[in-house]
């Protein structure tokens, strides 16, 4: 009974959130129009877009602030289920912002190791950061340099990872960092979820971290050998360290395939394998998308008094978001419906 009076109200929100998303329909008749303002217009008239737009002057835009303006929908969203949740809730909700965190930190260290001749400006998601994160985005982007860049970070819990990568004497790339920073929030997540969650709580963590661990690890897979050409010992540097349905034995197999046929066959004999046989190798990026979202939306179906609730709302959410990215890039770039249909559809 806590459990149920604790999440009713959470759960009632929650759906009503849910109902605002942007539908396939929708997006439809997004790609058919012809210009960015159009799909300013429209969105504004939306339920999940007419209160956080009513300021935006779709007369005015400008290329990649209508992509700026949707991410910050995502905070936003975020900030109205924290100030519903309670203290426990909110554990996993301070849990779940780091990859938000990680998200401007990537950013930040591709504009610097990139050498990109463009300002980052976070001013918009400032305030957002300001109640939610020790982040101090401007002193961030005023970092012309790794050094500072890391010293920028002394308050916060990436610090000792990135000061240590810093001064390790070798020439990092962003693909480097970004690969660290996801492997360490993975793995604060798999760890700290035995001390926040118990009861069905746990179980339905479990699985969806398990589940995203695994079919992450099974990309990465994939496309480290047939993309990169990578050896097989810095493809086991690369992966999480967690198993759920996949047992090590199984994951080691996977990398040492030495054909994409091979791999195929040995996909086909694990859980994912045998349970989703329409997936394929080269289809395991736009179908781990799809998975977690069925998985997420199913579970919370079935259990709607629970943590998966928050989970799967902000992962719909997010991907609306991914969607109506790639929409808004094909209208810009004037690319035909049809096919700007499969790239969202794909995204």
């Amino acid at each position: 009974m806590g459990t149920l009076l604790s999440y009713s109200g959470l759960s009632t929100k929650i759906r009503a959130m849910e109902s605002q998303l942007i539908n396939t329909e929708q997006l439809q008749e997004i790609v058919e129009m012809t210009n960015e303002s159009q799909i300013v217009s429209y969105l504004k008239k939306q339920p999940g877009f007419a209160r956080l737009w009513a300021d935006l002057d779709e007369n005015a835009v400008k290329c990649g602030i209508i992509e700026q303006h949707l991410q910050q929908t995502i905070y936003q969203n975020f900030t109205k289920i924290y100030r519903f949740a309670n203290a426990g809730q909110k554990r996993f909700l301070d849990m779940y912002f780091r990859r938000y965190e990680m998200s401007v930190l990537k950013d930040c260290l591709r504009n610097l190791l990139d050498h990109r001749e463009i300002t980052l400006d976070l001013s918009r998601f400032e305030p957002f950061f300001n109640r939610h994160s020790k982040l101090k985005l401007p002193k961030l982007t005023e970092c012309t340099a790794i050094p500072q860049f890391v010293e920028a970070l002394s308050d916060s819990v990436f610090y000792p990872l990135l000061h240590q990568m810093a001064n390790s004497g070798e020439d990092l790339l962003v693909f480097d960092y970004g690969m660290a920073l996801d492997q360490f929030y993975f793995a604060q997540i798999w760890k700290m979820k035995n001390k926040f969650f118990t009861g069905r709580d746990l179980k339905e963590i479990t699985m969806a971290y398990g589940q995203k661990f695994d079919l992450i690890n099974l990309t990465w897979i994939y496309r480290a050998r047939k993309y990169y050409h990578m050896n097989e010992d810095t493809v086991f540097t690369m992966l999480i360290p967690m198993h759920y349905h996949l047992s090590p034995e199984e994951i080691q197999a996977l990398v040492q395939a030495k054909t994409e046929e091979e791999f195929e066959s040995l996909l086909r004999k694990t859980y994912y394998g045998r349970r989703y046989e329409e997936v394929t190798a080269k289809d395991l990026e736009p179908a781990y998308t799809e998975l977690m979202r069925s998985l997420l939306k199913r579970e919370a179906s079935r259990h709607p008094h629970s943590v998966i609730i928050m989970y799967s709302y902000l992962y719909q959410k997010e991907h609306e978001v991914r969607r109506l990215t790639t929409a808004v890039q094909c209208v810009r770039y004037g690319v035909p419906a049809q096919e700007a249909m499969r790239h969202v559809l794909r995204s």
